[in-house]
């Protein structure tokens, strides 16, 4: 079985691992050099962050394969640390983006173009290990789940597929009126049948005459079979024209391959043995400390405490008394003799005396006053100050140094490793007895400094006679009383309402509620849509492009799933808490909701206005249920809050229609929840709307941070779209079925309406009719007449409402010349104005 999988493959990405870990070094290197110097040209600026991330992303696809197929487990470990902090680079490179160009969409043709690559290598992947990892506790969860749904009478496969009960008079008259539709059916046939034999007597009879020329009749046969024959022949020669020009698919092309088996044969090998490999590791770390401990532990114990006893007299001979010892609270004896030898412990002594004799005599040379700076020179400190504050520079990174750190560890332990030896690609002992000879140092050595304190005091009292502080101590104790006690004041402010209940009741009582939801198994992926090629051209002509739905799935990628996937990259990536997705029904917010949920494994709660309405009344309700589902969700993360038509918790008035179920309740908690979200916590709070104008734009824009608008799919989406979603349904595509046709008749209708005109054409009689009659263009554009497109007006709504959010009119002021600060203060007199407003009424 590992023959197959450590010969060639391993090889292969090892030497994929090699190339792009050398890629990232070298990236590396320059982006120091381009990032720190200070600069003023904002094209220039946004094309260096743009190739940035650009490279990072294909780092990132070459590291994220070479993670899930790489079967040696210490391997893994490093590519797993450099994985993490690409991702957050490439997470931080975005959010520069955002606030250099102040849109959340960008456009890179002109760079794709200069480092040659296609649009579609620019797709973020979703790593694998998101779900590979935790599997099981997945597989568990929704075992619970749906035994808490069965047992409450929520089953979720009657929902789906309603079965209606029938009485047995009813069923009988049923399948009689069938049988003799069946009959009838066959009698008309067969009546036809006789019909026609009928009328070609009665034509001979009347015709009488024999056809007598065979020769004739021969040749009108041959005419007719030729002209057949030629046509089928050309049809054929055209359909072969086509597949060589990559215009139609190959045949078999949907068909599963033999290769294509083999190859999911191949990964199911190297997912077992992968997890082999990883159990025989974890194994091999407590045995090989085990081992260490018998045999070198006492050894250690010597060195150290003879390494100890000699810096006391080496400190007693040079400086007359003996040394202090370090706390365990600063790292005790490790502190002195981290990575140093003897002579070097006794020679930073020495210095340490010579720097303190030179600091002396310097605060006794400085006691003249520095003379003041007069008020030119104030002014002029004051404009530098400016100068600098608008030229552009690059925050500092929290995941550079993680990226630096992997890489030197991958210079120093596996670029010139020789692993012929390790033939399976199991892991290596060697290293592991370097790695557990360090931790076994460091715990012998906890044991050690007790003993040597013990003995510095005796030596202490025999020989210098010299006692310790009490009241230094004692000062020490009194701070940390201190420390103990606001501690104590700030656990004493977070109460938990739910102190006396486990985990599994409050999960179980949310279930019932159905505020906990079961998310549906949809891929980010199944998200189908094209790159727009346009975007660039038209942001040079100062037109604001619509974005297309792959940059959505991009955006969804990066703001949703990546974080919530990773604690890693949640933790130190810029924190996104929430996430709004607006546009027009039928587009796909909620896949994209449930596709995050799949995606990360994450648990989806539904805090929808008409899910919560006369669920937990009052206030005291409303905090009950609000810290159940968040505390069910810290545990149980990542998890998902979703609000679905979000905008009526913000609405500006009410209707008379929803005053009853109180759809407010959530408008004063929200801001609340997003303050108490630490970076820990992978929570994500999710809102859906297909009328965000009906809501109060600035407490709107309060709790949701990103703010992503949907759109209809434009030409190139919709030609996938009718392509992918018929072949899913059953259908196929012929030359009679004009797809282009479809896809320019159907502007301004969504990925909704298509899903539905497909499944109300392609029923199960006309999929088994394909072959004799083939689907045409008319069949579906017959059917989608009867449903509303989404208009331009109702666009245009849309981009208005986001024109007034803050970042879309900081967009606009940039666009039209103006300034951020010109947007804030604008903003800040409305408020004043709205205030006073509000008080004179």
């Amino acid at each position: 079985m590992t023959p197959c999988l450590s010969t060639e493959e391993n090889r292969m990405y090892n030497k994929m691992w090699h190339q792009t870990q050398e890629a990232l070094g070298a990236l590396l290197d320059k982006e120091p050099q381009k990032m720190i110097e200070p600069q003023r040209n904002q094209v220039f600026i946004f094309q260096t962050l743009a190739t940035f991330y650009i490279k990072y992303v294909q780092i990132f696809r070459n590291l994220e394969n070479v993670y899930d197929q790489i079967v040696h487990p210490q391997k893994r470990i490093l590519i797993r640390k450099v994985l993490d902090g690409v991702m957050g680079r490439i997470l931080e490179l975005k959010n520069e983006m955002v606030e250099l160009e102040l849109t959340e969409f960008h456009y890179f043709d002109d760079i794709l173009q200069d480092l040659k690559l296609a649009p579609q290598q620019l797709d973020i992947p979703i790593p694998k290990y998101f779900l590979k990892e935790k599997l099981e506790v997945i597989k568990g969860r929704e075992k619970i789940l749906a035994q808490i749904l069965a047992d409450s009478g929520i089953d979720t496969s009657e929902m789906k597929f309603p079965v209606k009960s029938m009485p047995f008079d009813q069923a009988v008259k049923l399948i009689q009126i069938a049988e003799r539709a069946r009959q009838g059916r066959l009698r008309a046939l067969f009546m036809k049948q006789i019909y026609l034999q009928e009328y070609r007597a009665k034509q001979s009879k009347t015709l009488g005459k024999k056809v007598t020329d065979t020769w004739a009749a021969a040749l009108c046969i041959q005419k007719v079979w030729r002209r057949f024959h030629q046509c089928k022949k050309t049809e054929k020669l055209r359909e072969e024209e086509m597949i060589f020009l990559g215009m139609n698919p190959p045949p078999l092309f949907n068909e599963v391959s033999a290769t294509v088996i083999q190859a999911e044969k191949v990964d199911r090998l190297r997912n077992e043995v992968q997890m082999k490999h990883e159990e025989d590791y974890r194994e091999a770390l407590v045995t090989i400390k085990n081992d260490l401990k018998l045999i070198e532990g006492l050894d250690i114990k010597e060195n150290l405490q003879d390494q100890i006893r000699h810096w006391f007299i080496e400190c007693r001979n040079l400086t007359g008394t003996f040394p202090d010892y370090p706390d365990i609270e600063e790292g005790g004896s490790a502190i002195i003799f981290s990575n140093k030898t003897i002579q070097q412990v006794i020679e930073d002594i020495i210095a340490n005396q010579e720097e303190e004799e030179k600091n002396e005599k310097k605060k006794k040379k400085k006691k003249e006053k520095q003379p003041k700076k007069t008020k030119r020179q104030k002014k002029g400190t004051k404009e530098k100050n400016k100068e600098e504050d608008e030229k552009w520079k690059m925050s500092p990174s929290l995941f550079l140094p993680a990226m630096k750190e992997g890489c030197n560890a991958y210079k120093e332990i596996w670029m010139n490793k020789d692993e012929s030896w390790n033939f399976s690609q199991d892991f290596d002992p060697e290293l592991i007895k370097e790695e557990k000879r360090k931790e076994l140092e460091s715990e012998i050595r906890v044991q050690v400094d007790e003993l040597m304190r013990q003995e510095l005091k005796n030596l202490k009292l025999a020989v210098d006679r010299e006692r310790e502080h009490p009241a230094k101590v004692g000062k020490k104790k009194k701070k940390k009383g201190k420390k103990g006690k606001k501690k104590e004041k700030k656990t004493k402010k977070d109460k938990d309402l739910t102190a006396d209940r486990t985990i599994e009741s409050l999960y179980k009582e949310l279930v019932e509620e159905g505020l906990l939801i079961q998310a549906l198994k949809v891929n980010l992926s199944d998200y189908i849509g094209e790159y727009s090629y346009l975007g660039t051209t038209l942001r040079q002509v100062s037109i604001e492009p619509m974005p297309s739905l792959l940059d959505v799935r991009q955006l969804i990628t990066l703001y949703g799933i990546w974080p919530l996937g990773s604690a890693a990259v949640h933790e130190k990536a810029p924190l996104v808490k929430s996430l709004l997705l607006a546009g027009p029904s039928g587009v796909g917010k909620k896949m994209l909701v449930h596709a995050i949920c799949t995606e990360t494994g994450a648990n989806l709660f539904n805090l929808s206005s008409s899910n919560i309405a006369g669920k937990y009344p009052g206030k005291n309700g409303l905090q009950m249920m609000l810290h159940a589902v968040f505390k069910v969700a810290r545990q149980l993360q990542p998890s998902v809050v979703w609000i679905e038509d979000t905008e009526k918790t913000f609405y500006k008035k009410v209707p008379n229609a929803e005053k009853t179920n109180e759809p407010k309740r959530l408008k004063r908690h929200l801001p609340q929840i997003l303050k108490l979200l630490k970076p820990d916590d992978r929570i994500l709070i999710v809102g859906t709307t297909r009328r965000p104008f009906d809501a109060e734009l600035q407490s709107f824009c309060r709790v949701y941070q990103k703010i992503i608008l949907v759109p209809r799919p434009d030409y190139a989406s919709r030609y996938v779209l009718w392509k992918q979603i018929i072949e899913r349904n059953g259908g196929v595509l012929t030359s009679a079925l004009n797809v282009s046709c479809l896809a320019k008749v159907t502007d301004g209708f969504t990925q909704g309406h298509i899903v539905k005109v497909v499944k109300a054409v392609l029923t199960d009689q006309r999929i088994r009719r394909q072959i004799h009659k083939p689907l045409t263009a008319v069949e579906f554009i017959t059917a989608i007449t009867s449903m509303d497109p989404v208009y331009k007006e109702e666009e245009e709504s849309f981009k208005n409402w986001y024109a007034k959010t803050p970042l879309g009119k900081k967009r606009a002021l940039a666009i039209t010349g103006g300034s951020t600060e010109k947007a804030k203060d604008k903003g800040k007199r409305k408020e004043k104005k709205e205030k006073k407003a509000k008080k004179k009424k």
